[in-house]
């Protein structure tokens, strides 16, 4: 088991990016383009997406919206 520590501030950080190359981009595949120069990806894990890190896929935290490029 790996422990992975949740800071809140680090959370609000990458959701902010993950939002605003969301804005920025004009399709899914864009999106996932410009969150993987970030270093991040995006999991589906049940109902909503999970922001992880590359290349290790470690969790940082849950998309609380469904992205508005629909099945991701």
């Amino acid at each position: 088991m790996v422990y992975v520590h949740k800071d809140p501030t680090i959370e609000a950080g990458v959701l902010h990016l993950v939002m605003s190359e969301m804005n920025r981009a004009s399709n899914a595949d864009d999106w996932h383009n410009a969150l993987g120069r970030h270093g991040y990806a995006l999991r589906i894990t049940g109902a909503d997406p999970v922001v992880t890190t590359l290349p290790h896929g470690v969790e940082v935290c849950r998309l609380p919206f469904q992205p508005s490029f629909g099945a991701l």
